[in-house]
């Protein structure tokens, strides 16, 4: 029997971030689709489903905040979880964020183990 494996969108545009992730998420069993903007991460969203979608904020050609609010006011993604992980800590970015439907926002530097942690609590 094959179990599904979770699949994971993180959209970040750090290669050494992307390096890191990519095989934390892989070592935990999780599928990861990398996006190094954030231009496709909506329309493959809605083509894929991921289980959940981790947003830099601050990305070339559209922004995390963007993306997300793509992805919320869509009636076929809205269920799907997002995780912001950004360097911009104001508060306003925060709570407009989670305002927006955001799951999580946990900013940089983070704990590679909290982050594993809060998606496991979210997609298991």
């Amino acid at each position: 029997m094959s179990v599904h494996k979770k699949k994971i969108f993180y959209a970040e545009d750090s290669d050494s971030l992307i390096k890191l992730m990519s095989y934390k998420l892989q070592n935990e069993g999780y599928d990861i689709t990398v996006f190094t903007n954030g231009e496709e991460v909506f329309e493959r969203a809605l083509k894929e489903k991921p289980d959940l979608v981790i947003l830099d904020l601050m990305m070339p050609i559209k922004d995390g905040l963007t993306v997300l609010k793509e992805i919320k006011s869509n009636p076929e993604t809205e269920s799907i979880p997002v995780i912001m992980l950004t360097t911009n800590a104001e508060e306003e970015n925060i709570l407009k964020a989670l305002e927006m439907g955001a799951d999580e926002y946990i900013t940089k530097p983070f704990s590679t183990a909290v982050l594993l942690a809060k998606i496991k609590k979210i997609i298991g």
